[in-house]
């Protein structure tokens, strides 16, 4: 096994904030036309001009995709306080309304509108998206059978959007109630094969459910243009080494089920329905709460079943040069995740805006100002 087995790719989606008012603010043009210039593709607009997403290059290691996702924020951050706003990591904006965002102009993101409507103009949300190189597509569907089995873990240990609309929604991933509005959404069925994958993406384009295959937002999901799974479930982390963690994480899964698979051996496949139970109590609880062992059949503390997925994964770090990174989920367990901290300054302050001083804090939280750390990896 060699780590370039398991490329990386991450992508973020970030708010654009007026640091005065705290609010959301629509200028994505301001910082998408400069960001162009020094990322190239590496930026990208959204459907909302008050968010930007960033994503890396094709990673050989962790070590790469740490230095880029780094080097990405550190632009942006940069880009945006030269005009006099600030960027925010977290899933949903404590304060800021859906109805008052503009929205990109562009025939993709109309399309997308004049098809679904309200749920389209409503998704004020930000996520993280991790894509893992898997060249046969047909190892792709075995392993995105067994990988979903973890989907709620990871979820949890990425939680950052308790606020929606000013209000405290007792979610500790609120970004995942209204993402779950879309069609094609939420933990995949599992598949018998590649070709059984395929039968059901003809089925949707030949009766007009999908113009093209990347109209299936799952939590993970075979990508259409990239030999890669792409995790899709998480929320967006305020902290980047965060981010990293969450993504050497998925990167071991990946691995070590592909090494099950090379060994003739299994993972027990469960029913979409069992899983999406436990996306639940990761949704509601984050850490904090239970979930269900499903080969117990009994709740167990969300944090013991993480630790459980630590052990899962331990024997394929070494070989993927990643111990470090998934070390650092132990962190995420003992202070919590970012869902928890502004919680927790909420309590503490009774104001939201004191929330969003707080994730801007912690956002450039060990991101060094653009060109003192590491040069961004090669695409």
């Amino acid at each position: 096994m060699t780590p370039e087995q398991y490329t990386l790719g991450i992508e973020e989606e970030f708010q654009i904030v007026d640091p005065q008012t705290r609010e959301l603010r629509s200028h994505l043009s301001e910082i998408l036309e400069e960001g162009r210039m020094i990322l190239g593709e590496q930026v990208k607009p959204e459907m909302i001009q008050s968010q930007v997403e960033v994503g890396t290059g094709i990673c050989r290691d962790i070590r790469e995709a740490r230095a880029d996702i780094t080097n990405l924020r550190a632009v942006i951050s940069s880009l945006a306080r030269k005009k006099g706003l600030a960027i925010v990591a977290a899933s949903t904006h404590p304060i800021s309304h859906w109805s008052e965002q503009q929205i990109t102009d562009d025939a993709h993101y109309t399309l997308l509108i004049e098809e679904l409507q309200m749920v389209a103009r409503s998704l004020l949300i930000f996520g993280l998206h991790v894509h893992v190189g898997i060249a046969d597509r047909d190892r792709q569907v075995h392993i995105l059978n067994a990988a979903r089995y973890f989907l709620p873990h990871v979820l949890a240990l990425s939680t950052s959007s308790p606020f929606w609309l000013g209000i405290d929604t007792g979610l500790k991933s609120y970004r995942s109630e209204v993402f779950k509005k879309f069609p094609r959404t939420d933990i995949p069925d599992h598949f018998d094969s590649y070709a059984s994958y395929q039968r059901y993406i003809e089925l949707l384009l030949k009766t007009n459910s999908i113009s093209n295959p990347k109209k299936i937002w799952w939590d993970v999901r075979m990508h259409p243009n990239f030999p890669t799974l792409e995790f899709r479930i998480c929320d967006i982390p305020t902290r980047v080494d965060d981010t990293v963690a969450i993504a050497a994480l998925f990167q071991a899964i990946v691995a070590r089920l592909d090494r099950l698979i090379e060994k003739n051996l299994g993972f027990r496949l469960y029913r979409r329905m069992l899983i999406q139970e436990n996306k639940w109590r990761a949704v509601r609880y984050g850490l904090d709460g239970k979930m269900i062992d499903f080969g117990k059949q009994k709740e167990v503390p969300t944090r013991d079943l993480i630790r459980e997925l630590l052990d899962f994964v331990d024997d394929v770090l070494d070989d993927l040069g990643s111990r470090k990174e998934v070390e650092h989920i132990h962190t995420i367990l003992e202070r919590g995740t970012s869902a928890d901290e502004q919680l927790q300054v909420f309590r503490e302050t009774g104001d939201l805006k004191a929330v969003v001083d707080r994730l801007m804090k912690r956002t450039i939280e060990n991101v060094p100002e653009a060109g003192e750390g590491e040069s961004a990896a090669t695409p």
